[in-house]
């Protein structure tokens, strides 16, 4: 195993692919991937998936994990965007130069978090998430994938599998 990757879903609405596709990335690669919610449960997908989580947000340490990987849908903005603790998490993870990324409406929280301050990055284009981008001086482009550096963000649900590689590019560099 080359390490640990977390991965942060909302509890209910995240969506199904962009967690499964960079999982099955992440673990054919081998490293393993530990599943993390704002609530312990069963947590369901916008397509219909349901996960168990045994660990939540607050119970994690960052030193144990590679990378934190935040997956999209229609519950990040409910349940992730203005989430203290996930926003904690995300810097923390930063400031150790590990890898940090986001897709869908979830780079939001990577914005909140302020390191996305003057960089470039992308999120789903909604008028929410780029009204956010702006408020925290973030240089959207629209792409289907931007990586700075260890931080890797992107667009949609089509994007999810080369999110995936994106991210295992950092860990695999560094």
């Amino acid at each position: 195993m080359k390490g640990k990757i977390l991965m942060v879903i909302a509890p209910e609405g995240f969506r199904d692919e962009e967690l499964f596709e960079p999982m099955a990335v992440f673990e054919n690669n081998g490293y393993k991937v530990d599943i993390v919610s704002t609530k312990k449960g069963l947590c369901t997908g916008m397509l219909g998936a349901k996960v168990e989580v045994n660990k939540t947000i607050d119970e994690v340490d960052p030193k144990d994990y590679k990378a934190i990987v935040i997956v999209g849908g229609v519950g990040s903005p409910k349940y992730l965007w203005h989430n203290e603790k996930l926003i904690n998490l995300v810097k923390e993870f930063y400031r150790e130069n590990k890898t940090v990324a986001a897709i869908c409406l979830s780079p939001v929280v990577l914005a909140e978090a302020g390191i996305l301050k003057d960089k470039e990055a992308t999120v789903f284009p909604a008028k929410e998430a780029l009204e956010e981008f702006k408020k925290y001086g973030v240089k959207y482009i629209n792409k289907g994938v931007v990586r700075v550096g260890k931080i890797v963000t992107a667009k949609s649900p089509e994007y999810a599998r080369v999110f995936g590689y994106e991210v295992l590019k950092t860990l695999e560099n560094s």
